[in-house]
């Protein structure tokens, strides 16, 4: 037992590179307060723009939306990063990473905002015409705000899936949390730092798990 202490969760160990775990965990929260935003924000814009008369404007939202659900950000985050230099593209690893995300979070929060102004029924859209609204008054005031309340569960959701997915930002040797645990890993030969960040993600992660948890049963609980 105390092998298994002294390996996993060695105090002295935690103390010496917890600056370098903070600094990690900063970058992490970096990368989110930019990547969310912007992925939301795209998603919304997405969402509404299938509403397009336009079947062209339609067919190119749905071909970005499928190839960035179908593309693993890992892998699309080594393509910007790596592969894009040769088109002489050259992105840092901070803004291939939020790219990546940015793309990948888009499509999934396009699908989610979509399901949302689909569940507005039309007779909103209609009334909020009919007071005098256009069509992009009638959807910011009336359309997405009841649209989004449908499918909150689902956004909350998808945002803690997108902070999660962070973590691929050590493949471009980014110092978010994860690269930072794995750099103190290596100078101590010690699996504490791991242990430690695995913590952390935990401890960030579980409120809004179980928020999400419970918003699902009271949604159920009222259809």
């Amino acid at each position: 037992m105390t092998e298994f202490v002294t390996t996993f969760f060695n105090w002295d160990v935690l103390l010496e590179v917890w600056p370098l775990l903070l600094q990690g965990l900063w970058m992490t929260l970096g990368l989110a307060a930019v990547a969310v935003p912007l992925s939301i924000a795209l998603g919304v814009g997405i969402a509404m723009a299938q509403d397009s008369r336009s079947k062209l404007v339609r067919m190119l939202l749905v071909s970005y939306v499928d190839t960035m659900r179908a593309i693993p950000p890992l892998v699309l985050l080594i393509f910007i990063f790596f592969g894009l230099p040769f088109l002489g593209v050259n992105l840092g690893e901070f803004a291939a990473a939020v790219l990546a995300l940015t793309l990948n979070g888009s499509s999934y929060f396009a699908e989610i905002f979509r399901a949302g102004l689909e569940s507005v029924p039309k007779g909103q859209r209609e009334a909020a015409r009919s007071t005098g609204l256009n069509w992009a008054q009638s959807m910011a005031y009336v359309v997405v705000p009841q649209g989004t309340r449908n499918v909150l569960p689902d956004l909350v959701s998808n945002t803690v899936e997108l902070v999660k997915q962070t973590s691929i930002a050590s493949a471009v040797a980014l110092q978010e949390l994860l690269r930072s645990a794995q750099l103190a890993q290596g100078l101590l030969y010690n699996p504490t730092p791991l242990v430690a960040a695995a913590i952390v993600y935990f401890i960030m992660f579980w409120p809004f798990v179980r928020l999400v948890s419970r918003m699902q049963n009271k949604a159920v609980v009222h259809s």
